[in-house]
């Protein structure tokens, strides 16, 4: 296993770059920056904040997670994962809100990072990822309802919740806009068929053209971003952000959630995409990365970033091989937003929806939602439905806390049923030969009356420690052996069990030995003082010896 430096990644491979290298991954920068120019506008728009917020977030936080990165494909922006919490951030406190919340991510992605702990994320269950990731992409769809239907709200309608969404739509469904409805048929079946044919060219900015065109030159009364937005060209301005002790506490709780959800999606996208190349990213470094990008997006009017799938394959898939092709494409946006911003204003709202249907299309995972569904264990299926739900119902920062709770006491469940504490079959030594045929008893030993021999199974932890009460002994009992040689692991509620167990042995004058004591639960016996107590000669390394020590 290759070491995981604290090392960007354009720092090794620029050492060996090419000049044919180079022009490869400036075509593909522009290409990735053309499917990324609409994507980023949609999904700012999602986020509720408006359309250069979209773009600055991809040229800021994009060229800093290029630059510094741990990957050497990976093209970051802002991703769908982050637009309903962005909108539930934005709407209840505002851009400082956001900033705030932002930066604090940034500073745990960096320490995350600095303290190696980029190989922790495989612990978050793949039930929980795949659960809130389908609730978000509902989560998309639902609030896209209004723009691709055209419906009109009557003024301080809150639609903060989704569920708050779907119960303006269905109020307003009557204020219908057919001709809304219209362009976002046609631009979703662009989207759809047009990659069937033509490849190359991205099929969001087909859409978006036709779209423009419709509006424009078929009078029709369909709600734009310009009706919408005021739109804002040039470069990306420094904001500081305000900071107050109440507003990073009030932060703390959104910025935990943010820092988490980047790490899960920009090390998901690095793994997907050193499949797709057969490289190695370095997950540490890539975090650090995202900290600084999330931290410079916000600095400069952005909004959460993150590694994103889709844009990432789009790179490997037209040639960019190192980071440079994913600085130029933020050098591109950059280009962009000074120069043709203004023609933003032309992009009708359903098409905006239908660029956002296909995302959360794309982000849904029904397959392996419903695979799950059918195939996994009860509990995984619990664990995965309920974050879903959460997601949907109320938000991503209750569904990834309910969820991770739910999959610990679950797994706990599941562990304390597989550990188990039984004790030996006996056999009378006369009748020894009489059993030698028995397949049951090739594990089997001549046991003395006065010993009894209990085999514990499994890791000993506070879900099963109480399996020690079913430790008995006869008033003629003089040893106790204890085989632990499949207990992997012990914990301190475990080990308060077996101190009780040797006080009891004490009183009664019962003799406490212990065979075959495994690497972990040794070294807590020892930190514990439990070895001492018992005495070091009352361990033993194998059933046999143990039997021996025993039997004297």
């Amino acid at each position: 296993m290759k070491k995981d430096k604290i090392k960007p990644m354009l720092f090794s491979v620029i050492k060996k770059y090419t000049k044919k290298q180079f022009t490869t991954d400036v075509i593909s920068g522009i290409i990735v920056a053309i499917i990324a120019l609409p994507l980023s506008i949609a999904l700012a728009l999602a986020s509720g904040v408006g359309p250069e917020e979209g773009l600055y977030t991809a040229i800021v936080a994009g060229f800093i997670i290029s630059f510094l990165g741990g990957s050497r494909v990976q093209i970051a922006g802002p991703t769908a994962a982050f637009a309903t919490i962005v909108a539930g951030i934005v709407a209840k406190d505002g851009m400082e809100g956001l900033m705030m919340a932002t930066i604090i991510a940034g500073i745990l992605l960096i320490l995350m990072g600095l303290l190696k702990l980029g190989s922790l994320i495989k612990f978050i269950p793949y039930t929980i990822t795949t659960g809130f990731t389908a609730g978000i992409a509902v989560t998309i769809l639902i609030g896209q309802i209004k723009d691709f239907l055209g419906l009109t709200y009557p003024k301080g309608t809150v639609t903060i919740e989704t569920i708050e969404k779907l119960e303006a739509i269905v109020k307003n469904i009557a204020t219908i806009n057919y001709q809304a409805v219209i362009v976002g048929v046609v631009c979703l079946a662009i989207l759809i068929i047009w990659p069937r044919f033509f490849e190359k060219i991205p099929a969001s900015l087909i859409a978006v053209i036709a779209g423009i065109v419709m509006v424009k030159f078929l009078g029709l009364k369909v709600n734009t971003i310009g009706d919408l937005y005021t739109i804002h060209a040039g470069l990306p301005k420094f904001h500081t952000p305000t900071i107050s002790w109440g507003l990073i506490r009030g932060s703390f709780s959104n910025g935990f959630t943010i820092a988490i959800l980047a790490a899960i999606e920009s090390l998901l996208s690095a793994v997907v995409a050193d499949g797709m190349i057969g490289s190695h990213h370095r997950s540490n470094m890539e975090l650090i990365a995202q900290g600084c990008g999330n931290i410079g997006s916000v600095l400069f009017g952005g909004i959460p970033a993150t590694g994103a799938i889709a844009r990432t394959a789009a790179n490997i898939k037209n040639g960019g091989r190192t980071p440079i092709a994913g600085i130029v494409h933020s050098i591109v946006l950059l280009l962009v937003l000074v120069v043709l911003m203004p023609l933003a204003a032309l992009i009708p709202m359903p098409t905006i929806a239908a660029i956002l249907f296909q995302v959360a299309y794309n982000m849904c995972q029904w397959r392996p939602f419903t695979h799950l569904c059918k195939t996994a264990p009860k509990s995984d299926i619990i664990v995965l439905v309920t974050t879903f739900v959460l997601t949907v119902v109320f938000d991503l920062v209750v569904a990834i806390e309910v969820g991770m709770i739910l999959a610990c006491l679950l797994f706990m469940k599941r562990m304390s049923e597989e550990s188990s504490v039984r004790g030996w079959t006996y056999i009378d030594p006369d009748d020894a030969d009489v059993n030698a045929d028995d397949p049951d008893s090739i594990d089997l030993r001549v046991v003395p009356k006065h010993v009894r021999v209990y085999e514990i199974s499994g890791p000993m932890f506070f879900g099963d420690a109480d399996a020690l009460a079913e430790i008995t002994t006869k008033e003629f009992t003089k040893s106790l052996v204890i085989r632990m040689r499949s207990v992997p692991a012990l914990d301190a509620t475990a080990m308060r069990s077996l101190e009780m167990l040797y006080e009891n042995c004490k009183k009664k004058g019962v003799r406490l030995i212990f065979s075959h004591v495994n690497e972990q639960p040794m070294r807590t016996m020892e930190k514990d003082g439990f070895v001492e107590r018992v005495g070091r000669e009352n361990f033993a390394a194998h059933i046999d010896e143990a039997l021996e020590k025993a039997s004297h």
